[in-house]
């Protein structure tokens, strides 16, 4: 299958939430009913706006089929070098199991590369374990243990 990797839309946003909310998690946390929520929206336009920021969406055959967020953060350590954070990774449930995801990635982590980031880093929950096998063959390794603070 041909992907075509682009910046997301305002058109795409129904269906990004629609991704995030459909797993386990997601149904917990995310609200995909329509009229959609006016928080989904600024949240967008936020991201937009922001140049360290990309929300991108993989296309085939003009459908969506997966989704990230990449985010660049510079920092004083490392001799001052820039991060990417790759968030908010989905593949629409029907067409997982057939490797995008992995053409994802591998188009994420070329970007980073074009940003001149010199580490590339990810969360995922740790109910979710396949996801985190996932990553592992991609090269990613369990470096530093994750907290976070729900506020």
């Amino acid at each position: 299958m041909d992907l075509i990797f682009r910046d997301a839309r305002g058109s795409d946003l129904q269906l990004l939430v629609e991704m995030l909310a459909d797993d386990e998690l997601g149904a917990q946390r995310e609200d995909a009913s329509i009229p959609l929520d006016q928080a989904y929206c600024s949240a967008f336009e936020n991201i937009e706006s922001d140049p360290n920021n990309e929300l991108v969406v993989a296309e085939s055959d003009n459908a969506l089929v997966g989704m990230l967020q990449l985010t660049f953060i510079p920092y004083l350590s490392h001799r001052g070098s820039w991060r990417c954070l790759i968030e908010s990774v989905r593949i629409q449930s029907q067409f997982r199991g057939m490797g995008l995801g992995t053409k994802l990635f591998e188009w994420a982590i070329n970007r980073a590369r074009q940003k001149d980031c010199k580490l590339v880093q990810l969360t995922s929950d740790k109910t979710r374990p396949g996801a985190i096998r996932f990553y592992e063959t991609l090269g990613f390794q369990a470096s530093h243990e994750g907290l976070k603070l729900k506020l």
